[in-house]
């Protein structure tokens, strides 16, 4: 039995001394974590799942478009949309549209246009649809022999009846790449011809000049730097030009004598020779005073065919520039009627590819903002040769920097 009045025993040696101070603070328990709600879980798994769809509807539609099963067709061909005639026919009328400046670079969805038509076997004939101001030679030429080769046929595939129907502005260039139809139907207010060519060169010497800014060119070659911003043209480094001007002229006027030969040997001849009277202003001395007025003057009014002016659409039909006048109606029927179709045709166009925001959101994605880097000012000012109409050479300036 143990003595209670006994001293504790003494702590063992091991345990150490509790340090001095206040006793250590005791952390309070964590509550028990709550249990997500069930509307909670439903609203995140709906989340997830529309996600997931979302994914697997794309990647769908990525697969489809490149194994070419998208709605049928090759991954490669256009879409097309019934435009006229009756819907559950089997041959087709195929419009082909050249919109907008002509110029490199920027002619691929019309070069599918063609190509598509060429190869489809229901296609039986083609309406060319032009509304353009024309564009650079190049590109005008390049569009035309492609739609030579539609016509006549080619690596063993059947040519097809080509009509042009001339829109709101078919000069230039537009006239040019018109040429290989059989028949030129313009509307009635259409602008249209401007058989011509140009070449323009800004020059800033004079602005150097005053503020005292040169440009040295070291050059191997007479006139290797012909057309420089920097310095006055001489009259060799000029003739260089015109006979570019004039070998492009030439080739125009070429064209369209083979597309409408009854024109051969004419282009140039006067067709309007008069004198009209224009009121023009001038400056007028009234007393001491000299004042701006407006005068009417005697002028020789003379034009050419080609003489790079535009007509309007009965002026270009008097002068056999075009065959009639009619609206794109008018152009289907008469290439129907040239493919032996009579009424059962349906004519349809070819629509711009879509792309995958288009086929998800059924939108039309907007067109990318033009970036005038460096690469599309130089595009831009980069010396060209003209099929383009009067009036249009910022058209052209503008179709090239967006490239």
């Amino acid at each position: 039995m143990t003595d209670p009045h006994a001293a504790p025993p003494p702590p063992p040696p091991d345990s150490p001394a509790p340090p001095p101070g206040p006793p250590p603070a005791v952390t309070p328990a964590r509550p028990p974590r709550r249990g997500r709600s069930l509307l909670g879980l439903f609203f995140g798994a709906s989340l997830a799942f529309n996600l997931l769809a979302l994914l697997v509807v794309a990647l769908l539609l990525i697969g489809l478009s490149v194994s070419g099963l998208f709605g049928g067709r090759s991954s490669d061909s256009l879409e097309e949309e019934f435009h006229s005639g009756k819907a559950s026919a089997g041959d087709k009328v195929a419009i082909i549209k050249v919109d907008g400046v002509i110029v490199e670079g920027l002619m691929a969805y019309p070069h599918r246009e063609i190509e598509q038509a060429a190869k489809d076997k229901h296609v039986k004939a083609v309406v060319l649809r032009i509304n353009s101001p024309g564009g650079s030679i190049t590109a005008s030429d390049e569009l035309h022999r492609r739609l030579v080769e539609l016509r006549d046929g080619k690596d063993g595939r059947p040519g097809k009846p080509l009509i042009a129907s001339m829109g709101g502005l078919a000069a230039s260039g537009g006239y040019y790449v018109a040429m290989p139809a059989r028949k030129v139907y313009a509307e009635r207010t259409t602008l249209t011809g401007s058989i011509g060519v140009f070449a323009s060169f800004p020059n800033v010497k004079e602005l150097g000049d005053r503020y005292g800014v040169k440009v040295y060119t070291i050059k191997a070659g007479r006139i290797k730097d012909a057309g420089s911003p920097f310095a006055e043209m001489t009259p060799e480094e000029r003739y260089v030009w015109q006979d570019m001007v004039d070998h492009a002229y030439k080739q125009f006027l070429d064209v369209v004598e083979a597309g409408r030969p009854e024109l051969k040997g004419k282009l140039e001849d006067f067709v309007i020779d008069r004198e009209v009277t224009v009121r023009v202003p001038e400056d007028v001395k009234e007393g001491d005073r000299v004042v701006r007025k407006t005068v009417e003057k005697k002028v020789r009014y003379r034009r050419q065919r080609a003489d790079g002016g535009i007509w309007t659409a009965d002026k270009a039909k008097e002068y056999g520039l075009i065959d009639d006048l009619g609206y794109l109606d008018d152009a289907i029927k008469e290439a129907a009627k040239q493919a032996g179709l009579g009424d059962k045709y349906r004519a349809i166009t070819y629509e711009r590819p879509k792309s995958l925001a288009d086929l998800l959101l059924g939108v039309k994605a907007p067109a990318p903002a033009v970036q005038l880097d460096a690469a599309a000012l130089s595009n831009g000012l980069t010396p060209r040769l003209w099929y383009l109409a009067p009036q249009s050479e910022l058209a052209g300036l503008t179709a090239t920097l967006g490239r």
